[in-house]
């Protein structure tokens, strides 16, 4: 990732930015986490998600859809 990068994109997504940015609602991002299929961290009482976890996230959403074929 190069430096303008990580002064232009997050790194860490608050739960309803994560939202939008998976077009999933909140009941599915949840219950992706409890899966353990969506990774979070916390800070303080606040659960984020990282952005490496997103593209984890996609990926693991594409080899599955690969699978299914």
């Amino acid at each position: 990732m190069s430096y303008n990068a990580l002064l232009t994109e997050p790194l860490l997504y608050r739960m309803s930015d994560a939202m939008r940015v998976l077009s999933l609602s909140r009941s599915v991002i949840y219950d992706q986490i409890r899966r353990g299929r969506l990774r979070t961290v916390k800070e303080g009482r606040t659960r984020l998600v990282p952005a490496s976890a997103i593209t984890e996230y996609v990926a693991l959403l594409e080899r599955e859809a690969g699978e299914a074929r």
